[in-house]
């Protein structure tokens, strides 16, 4: 008797697999989301909400352990009040709100404090100063007369001089003939006195070849030599005027110059002036004659002393400051022009409130600064700022005497406030889609058992592979 063949089994396609997926996920959301509501809806009102300290996702009514991490939840803060609340002792900053951090999270991320006092601000300012040349201190070579280069005694720019140290020898036609009046005038003046005629014409003569003589810069003694030897000289040696540093030499030897040419420049570098920038905001503490100090990094343990000068009446536009001009002596040279150090501006101090400048969270917008409350409480303030004083800062208003502000970790205390902020807003509005982030877990419930594998979740989250579903067999068993 020949086997009955069993009737073909009736299987579920993959698009009907999938269909059942998406179905399945997006009851799971709708349902998420109302019992989300029914809670807002029926604990409006509620004290305490939780919250995981590292998956802001989590929250719900009562405490407990994040079921993502095991972490213990923590309280989460209440949503800033409404317009018809009571009004704080400070005013709220929007976007941020206050948080409450355990002592082990402080000890965790390094958080320290310090206290509002009262004592000395303002007084000092820095900046930066760049050292260059006395504009006052330079002095050019120049001739009066044409002539032609026989010798170069300074023969390279940068070589110090002193006052009266030889440059070069010049050769002048021109020269020579003026030395040669100032010679017939002696003469002629020694004639006129031996043959019984005024000496005032002698005199009138020799008066007028030696001014000559003189306002070609030739010297006293070079005038008393010709005189005394009679003879002219063939070459005059051209001195340095004052003592200083040769910046500039267009000469050399056998070189034609004409009268007006300039062969050296000379400055001089015993006093040297210092440029430094000032902000619109602090010149109205700067005036000229204040006293001035210098730190150089070629010479960080020394500091020289100086004064404002003079400051500059116009205000660069690009950068929003104003050029001062400090002078400061340099007898031993070692303040070289282009030279950068810090300058320190020093004038009279206040009494006023100060804080640690590291306290103070620049938001771009307004400055912040976070007060502990006690209990781990941290309550966002915002200051306004004075003047700056070595490491502190004035604060003109946000805090009182005695107070303590965070001073370390403040970026991350920060972030954190604006994210509680985020949060006990959402807390307040509860979600108004099927946003799967707006999702939390339902009161009275007992959280899911952390998966192996951390993931996302959420109604959106890759729901698990369904179960194949059975055989249906007509008319008898499965085989």
């Amino acid at each position: 008797m020949a086997t009955p063949t069993p009737p073909p089994t009736r299987r579920f396609g993959a698009g009907t697999l999938l269909l059942a997926m998406l179905v399945s996920a997006g009851l799971a959301g709708a349902a998420v989301w109302w019992q989300a509501h029914a809670h807002d809806d029926t604990h409006e009102g509620a004290a305490t909400r939780y919250t995981c300290p590292m998956h802001a996702e989590i929250v719900q009514d009562h405490p407990g352990d994040c079921p993502l991490c095991g972490m213990p939840l923590v309280p989460l803060e209440a949503p800033v009040p409404g317009p018809g609340a009571a009004v704080a002792a400070h005013a709220a900053v929007s976007g941020q709100a206050t948080i409450t951090i355990d002592p082990s999270r402080q000890q965790l991320i390094g958080m320290a404090t310090a206290e509002v006092t009262r004592g000395a601000v303002g007084g000092t300012w820095r900046t930066v100063g760049r050292v260059s040349i006395d504009e006052t201190r330079v002095r050019h070579v120049n001739l009066k007369f044409a002539g032609y280069v026989e010798k170069i005694y300074v023969d390279f720019i940068g070589k110090k001089v002193r006052k009266g140290d030889p440059l070069f020898a010049i050769y002048s036609p021109e020269l020579l003939a003026a030395q040669e009046e100032y010679l017939l005038a002696l003469r002629t003046r020694g004639a006129l006195s031996a043959g019984g005629g005024s000496a005032v014409d002698g005199d009138s003569l020799v008066k007028g070849a030696r001014r000559k003589l003189a306002l070609w810069d030739i010297t006293q003694a070079e005038l008393d030599r010709v005189a005394a030897t009679g003879e002219p000289m063939r070459t005059l040696t051209v001195h340095s005027p004052v003592g200083g540093v040769v910046t500039k030499k267009d000469v050399v030897e056998g070189m034609k110059l004409d009268a007006g040419a300039m062969p050296y420049e000379i400055i001089d570098l015993s006093s040297v002036w210092v440029l430094a920038d000032i902000y619109e905001t602090e010149l109205r503490y700067i005036e000229e004659g204040m006293p001035a100090t210098l730190v150089l990094n070629a010479f960080p343990e020394r500091t020289f002393t100086g004064k404002v000068l003079f400051i500059d009446p116009l205000l660069d536009p690009r950068t929003r400051t104003v050029k001062v001009r400090l002078a400061f002596p340099n007898p031993a040279g070692d303040l070289r022009p282009e030279m950068f150090g810090e300058v320190v501006l020093s004038g009279h101090a206040r009494e006023g409130l100060r804080v640690p400048r590291d306290a103070v969270v620049d938001s771009g917008l307004e400055k912040l600064v976070f007060v502990a409350l006690g209990d781990g409480k941290f309550e966002p303030r915002t200051v306004r700022l004075g003047a700056v004083r070595d490491d502190v800062i004035e604060v003109i208003g946000g805090v009182t005497a005695g107070e303590r502000v965070v001073t370390r970790a403040n970026f991350l205390i920060d972030a954190e406030s604006k994210l509680r902020s985020s949060l006990a807003e959402m807390a307040d509005t509860g979600p108004a889609t099927g946003d799967p982030t707006s999702a939390r877990v339902l009161p009275g419930t007992t959280p899911p058992a952390p998966p192996p594998t951390p993931g996302p979740v959420g109604p959106l989250s890759p729901a698990p592979p369904a179960a194949a579903p059975a055989p249906h067999v007509h008319g008898g068993s499965a085989p």
